[in-house]
């Protein structure tokens, strides 16, 4: 088992955090600055990637500041966004870190519920049905969704969000609707998901493997195999060695180098299968269990 927790990536950033259990500004597009050079958002997909867990204290801090956060006690730094709905899209944002990290805290399982309820009712009848989002959204949240970060549910936050409540048919209508989505998932991918990149040694490759990893999260039987024409493509594009090496160019500072430095092929080789075995292993093992879904078991 690699060990990429010590690295010197996860030690600066161990570093950088707040007493507050934050770093600075919260969501990945706010201007980060010298006093803050990363924010909280961009940190934890990072600690995440090497490994950290709710079991390690840096990630302990942050889940205890987001929920001071998302229940009023706090507030995030970053300035309120106008193209959206900013209090429905910071409550949506600070759940799914937390819930990223532990399905234990009551409060962001309620936001989780509420967005469960809004994706099933959108897929009741087999197929997306935008009409019934935005019924159901502005039945929930009292207004229509504004911005594209709210009117279209493809992106990492609700995906992510809801993905250990959808009942066995809506997850997996909602996994066709992103694998066939023209433009992805939102933060992840901006293209169709059922044709994988064509350059396979590209930083493109390495963001579209990290949407996948998001719609492998879904284990209720059918999601995991809908991906298998992934885990074809990856073992084409294995080396003969064995190995898988997605270059220098899917260096991107979140998802690799994992190790200390790419300044040696061997490392880049050993992250790459690293990364690229767990994604085969979370498609391919599942094993098809019954998945018990939450709160979109009820439509």
């Amino acid at each position: 088992m690699t060990d990429y927790m010590n690295s010197k990536w996860a030690l600066e950033l161990v570093d950088l955090q707040r007493e507050d259990g934050s770093w600075g500004y919260f969501h990945t597009l706010s201007n980060p600055s010298k006093r803050y050079p990363i924010t909280t958002e961009q940190a934890l997909r990072r600690l995440e990637v090497l490994g950290y867990t709710i079991d390690d204290h840096p990630i302990r801090k942050a889940v205890s500041y987001m929920h001071d956060c998302l229940t009023g006690r706090d507030a995030l730094p970053d300035r309120r966004e106008k193209s959206h709905d900013w209090d429905v899209f910071s409550e949506l944002m600070l759940a799914t870190w937390i819930r990223r990290f532990t399905k234990e805290d009551c409060d962001a399982n309620c936001v989780a519920e509420k967005w469960a309820d809004i994706i099933s009712h959108s897929f009741e009848e087999g197929t997306y049905d935008h009409d019934k989002y935005v019924g159901t959204y502005r039945n929930v949240f009292q207004s229509p969704p504004k911005g594209d970060r709210l009117a279209d549910l493809a992106t990492f936050y609700q995906v992510s969000l809801v993905a250990d409540l959808m009942r066995d048919d809506i997850a997996l209508a909602l996994i066709e609707y992103l694998l066939q989505n023209p433009t992805g998932i939102y933060y992840l991918y901006d293209q169709r998901l059922m044709q994988p990149p064509q350059e396979f040694q590209s930083k493109q490759a390495s963001r579209y493997l990290a949407a996948i990893e998001l719609l492998a999260e879904y284990k209720n039987p059918g999601c995991c195999h809908r991906l298998a024409f992934v885990a074809t493509w990856l073992r084409q594009n294995r080396e003969l060695e064995g190995y898988w090496d997605m270059g220098p160019g899917a260096k991107d500072g979140v998802r690799f180098p994992l190790s200390d430095s790419w300044r040696t092929k061997e490392l880049r080789v050993k992250d790459c299968t690293y990364r690229i075995t767990r994604i085969l292993r979370s498609i391919e093992g599942s094993g098809g269990a019954k998945h018990k879904g939450g709160v979109g078991r009820r439509i």
